[in-house]
């Protein structure tokens, strides 16, 4: 009679030691802490301080004071605050579109094959972006110059008088084709890049349909780069909302036209080295910090859901 065995069992492994699991939890941590050090260095304690600085203010009796949100609501109510929001804003909705256009212009001609020359041409529009910001505009604002710079030159010579580009109503204009001029170039190159990963079996099924070249534009290179033409409008965007340098710089030339709350960064700036307005300026550096995520959040939305 035979008797019945129970049937074998799997034999388990043997668990691995508490201590190899430690470690090697830990090792991912270790390639991450820098950066995560320095991330939160240079980017979250700043942050956090300047949050902690815009819930207090400095009064003459009392001196440092908590006031909560009181800030926040004196930065809402701020004419000078939402009339340098709004100047910034009316250059954004002109000098952005006109900026990406010509640079996608130019991304698609050099990526055509048939403008003689591309590298020339590509290394002459991408140049302006290697200079500095302020010698940019100085070169610029002396050429705008109505007594000494080109402009002048050009009224003498030619016994003219063209319209001043440091005038009230034209230096926004003014400060648009300086940062055009200097922006161009990093725009092309983010849309010639896109471009050239783009496969070459969907031309040559588009010349095999005999499709022309407007709509190979149309049907294939535009949509094939919409994400980087949304990358390109959210840090343009992002660059008109901090616009500084240039209306800082043209200032001194053009006094009567440029106030110290021209921009939003221009009137933070002259709140917290002029005015020792420490907490307030923190508090409008918030505001329009919120601002500008929110507005390249949704510009971001968009574009990604149009690509769906």
């Amino acid at each position: 009679m035979t008797t019945l065995q129970p049937p074998a069992t799997a034999e388990r492994s043997p668990a691995r030691p508490a201590a190899k699991r430690d470690r090697r939890s830990w090792t991912g941590w270790g390639f991450i802490g820098p950066f995560a050090a320095v991330f939160a260095l240079v980017f979250l304690a700043p942050i956090g301080y300047s949050i902690y600085l815009s819930l207090f203010r400095d009064q003459l009796i009392g001196g440092t004071t908590f006031v909560g949100l009181d800030n926040y609501r004196q930065a809402l109510q701020d004419d000078q605050f939402w009339a340098s929001l709004g100047r910034v804003s009316a250059f954004l909705a002109v000098q952005v579109p006109v900026m990406l256009l010509i640079a996608l212009f130019v991304a698609l001609a050099l990526d055509s094959g048939r403008l003689y020359g591309k590298d020339f041409f590509r290394i002459s529009i991408f140049l302006p972006y290697a200079v500095p910001a302020v010698v940019a505009t100085l070169m610029w604002g002396f050429m705008y110059g109505t007594q000494f710079g080109l402009v002048g030159d050009i009224n003498d010579a030619l016994g003219v008088s063209l319209p001043d580009p440091l005038s009230t109503e034209l230096v926004l204009a003014s400060i648009g084709n300086i940062v055009t001029w200097e922006f161009v170039g990093y725009n092309m190159l983010i849309f010639y890049s896109a471009l050239r990963v783009i496969p070459h079996s969907l031309y040559e099924a588009a010349e095999i349909d005999g499709a022309g070249q407007f709509r190979v534009v149309t049907a294939i290179k535009l949509p094939a780069i919409r994400g980087a033409l949304v990358i390109a409008t959210i840090f343009s965007i992002i660059g008109s909302f901090q616009l500084f340098n240039e209306p800082v710089i043209l200032r001194d030339l053009a006094r009567n036209a440029i106030t110290t709350d021209y921009t939003p960064n221009f009137y933070t700036y002259s709140l917290s080295f002029d005015g020792q307005q420490h907490n307030y300026s923190a508090t409008v550096a918030i505001v329009m910090g919120l601002i500008t995520m929110v507005i390249a959040y949704v510009v971001q939305l968009r574009g990604m859901r149009k690509g769906a």
